[in-house]
């Protein structure tokens, strides 16, 4: 059987920001200009038809990718390569309409998204007129209401307003607008993090019945490791901007091999585990407008060493599991438990 094609391409992609005090203040306060390095640094394909999952705590550059694997930042620097093409190349607007048409995002905050004065017809219409897929008014709004129907809301919901619909509803008009394009990418940014647990599990059902439909891919971003682990068949971890371990969902839920990478799991609640003594790991994230240096994780981790405080490490397969730390490579880390009954 044929490997999977490989339909995204993410190759030393980094991402900084001016976070500079205004030049008169900088020079009364004798302060230097200041950047934040959302992303420094990561690489990871995709293949078609897979759910590639990033997780990791807040403020570590998760949603900064999303934005740039759909176009919405400009890399600093890296190629974001989608079905062979380089955004970045792509210059006008003209030029990148049939790619930016395959490739689709949708957002953490479903209200925020849509806009609140206009019907949800012509919310989902926008794209099917933005890139001219109907020829007629009368095919436009029988498309629409296949749409609807295929997120399971009906057609005469697109007569309403989104304040009109709960959280869970405008999630699903969301998804009808972003396949409204007919994309094989969708970018979920933390798709159901604002919505009820019941909610969420919906939702998550809906776009996997999806996925196996329409054969879509995702790069689904997350926090709530329950949500990835039912969600995804690979996940990369990020910490401060980089990925540190990359690995087949069940092989990192089963065997996480970064110090980081347990910490995170080890937040999950279990009734397996209720009672058990945990060694939590001290000290907060790290100023990433001033990042420590070596590993980045070191000033948190307790197996850190000289070597961790001076040299970063790089992303090594060990085991068949791609892991940036030099406490793995070096094999001075004690055996971490299974994570495998987790549940959303």
């Amino acid at each position: 059987m044929a490997e999977p094609e490989t339909l995204l391409h993410v190759e030393e992609l980094h991402r900084s920001f001016d976070v500079s005090l205004p030049a008169i203040e900088r020079l009364m306060r004798g302060k230097k200009r200041a950047t934040l390095k959302a992303v420094d640094g990561i690489s990871f394909t995709m293949r078609r038809g897979e759910t590639f999952a990033l997780v990791g705590e807040s403020g570590c550059g998760k949603s900064t990718v999303a934005r740039l694997v759909v176009g919405l930042y400009r890399p600093t620097s890296g190629r974001v390569v989608f079905a062979g093409q380089e955004l970045a190349r792509l210059k006008s607007r003209k030029a990148a309409a049939p790619l930016r048409r395959r490739l689709q995002m949708i957002f953490q905050d479903p209200y925020a998204s849509l806009n609140p004065r206009w019907q949800v017809k012509r919310i989902i219409a926008e794209p099917l007129r933005t890139h001219r897929l109907v020829a007629s008014e009368a095919a436009l709004r029988q498309r629409v209401a296949e749409l609807l129907l295929q997120v399971r809301l009906s057609p005469v919901d697109g007569d309403k307003f989104p304040h009109e619909f709960s959280g869970g509803q405008r999630q699903r008009i969301s998804i009808a607008r972003a396949l409204a394009s007919n994309p094989e990418f969708l970018v979920c940014d933390e798709p159901t993090s604002a919505l009820d647990v019941s909610v969420q599990a919906q939702i998550l059902n809906l776009m996997k019945d999806l996925q196996r439909q329409l054969g879509l891919t995702y790069l689904f971003i997350s926090h709530n490791l329950a949500v990835i682990y039912q969600m995804s068949d690979r996940v990369g971890v990020m910490y401060l901007g980089r990925l540190v371990e990359i690995a087949s969902a069940e092989r990192l839920f089963a065997a996480p091999r970064h110090p980081y990478t347990q910490l995170l799991l080890d937040t999950i609640p279990s009734i397996e585990i209720t009672g058990r003594e945990r060694e939590p790991v001290g000290g907060e994230v790290p100023n990433p407008i001033n990042p420590p240096p070596g590993c980045s994780f070191h000033p948190r981790c307790p197996f850190a060493y000289e070597r961790c405080r001076r040299e970063r490490p790089e992303l090594i397969d060990v085991g068949g599991t791609l892991v940036a730390c030099h406490a793995v490579e070096e094999d001075r880390l004690p055996q971490a438990r299974a994570y495998t009954e987790y549940e959303t």
